[in-house]
């Protein structure tokens, strides 16, 4: 080591530990390039072809983080799918606008660089990256001691994707009639967990290796379980079918999300007896005593993708939905009336 590394090495920043860390993630990297990677790990940026036989190519980005998430992969200590969450969460916010996902970047900011726990998060992102059709041709770990401990770290990312003009998907085509379709969730996803850790860890004082009957596994892994991506879900139904809106359901749950893809004037009726409520939203209702309208203004409730459709078309769609192993549900319908949702 020499001496300019082991000065800084004093001062909390391990360099070597970062030139271990893109030693260990470069084949989970790499597992995701394509034709459309012009560049390689380790540059100074990330290169990427369009692809050919757009008209009129409109980029589309999203950028988000976990939140506090993290706090359970803390306390778990396990790394390995919080990265799926993170691209997740900016992945499935541009597929909404109808685009075919591109690429992403990663940003890990940590206390301490322990190369196999940041390889671990990379890891996930990178599986996250491959269930979305993506890229991951970029990223940075930056080591900042004094303003994360030791064991804790910051994740976000940022995803680009490319629609045709004519093809942005943004609401402004819903029509009364149309048909809501919901994708159902595989969790509690990436929101809505400062008030989960309130209720069963401050309030009830539980522990994430708590074993829950009703759960079948242990509480932290329930909680755990990593955002669903919805690209290869929804993909070929761009191609062959009209989808008038589309709504990722993240933090404000149903309240919050669905009326941004609704017009004025319009308003979308939900019949919340058509959900398959997970049990996990049961078991976090019933500790904390929660509302059933606190709960839909917080969670996504087993729904983690909305999609308004023409009417004509709905029950083809939801064939396709099932041939393809999707366990879609009608929520509802659109209706006129100012409130844009009602449960």
């Amino acid at each position: 080591m020499d001496q300019k590394t082991q000065a800084y090495r004093s001062a909390g920043v391990d360099v070597e530990a970062g030139y271990e860390s893109v030693k260990l993630m470069k084949e989970d990297v790499q597992r995701t390039f394509n034709k459309q990677v012009l560049s390689h790990l380790g540059g100074f940026g990330g290169l990427f072809e369009l692809p050919q036989g757009y008209q009129k190519p409109v980029l589309v980005s999203g950028t988000d983080g976990v939140g506090t998430k993290l706090k359970l992969a803390f306390m778990m200590d396990k790394h390995d799918t919080i990265g799926i969450d993170c691209v997740a969460m900016c992945v499935n916010d541009i597929l909404c606008q109808g685009a075919a996902p591109l690429f992403f970047l990663d940003y890990i900011a940590c206390g301490k660089n322990y190369p196999e726990k940041i390889a671990a998060i990379v890891k996930g992102i990178s599986q996250g990256c491959i269930q979305g059709n993506m890229a991951l041709i970029g990223g940075e770990t930056a080591e900042m001691p004094g303003m994360y401990d030791e064991n804790e770290y910051d994740l976000a990312g940022f995803a680009v994707g490319v629609v045709e003009k004519e093809q942005i998907i943004t609401g402004k085509n819903i029509q009364q009639g149309d048909v809501l379709i919901g994708l159902p969730s595989s969790g509690v996803h990436s929101n809505g967990f400062s008030l989960v850790r309130k209720v069963l860890f401050n309030d009830l004082n539980l522990d994430v290796n708590n074993h829950i009957d009703d759960l079948g596994m242990k509480l932290g892994e329930a909680l755990l379980t990593p955002t669903r991506i919805y690209v290869k879900a929804v993909e070929n139904l761009m191609d062959s079918f009209k989808i008038n809106g589309m709504c990722h359901v993240t933090g404000g749950g149903f309240y919050e999300n669905i009326p941004r893809m609704i017009p004025d004037g319009l308003c979308a009726k939900i019949d919340v007896k058509s959900i398959n409520t997970l049990p996990i939203f049961e078991f976090i209702q019933n500790a904390g005593n929660i509302s059933n309208e606190a709960m839909f203004a917080t969670f996504n409730m087993g729904i983690g993708l909305v999609l308004a459709v023409p009417e004509h078309q709905a029950s083809q769609i939801l064939e396709t939905l099932t041939k393809n192993g999707e366990k879609a549900v009608v929520l509802g319908e659109i209706i006129t009336g100012d409130q844009k949702i009602c449960l």
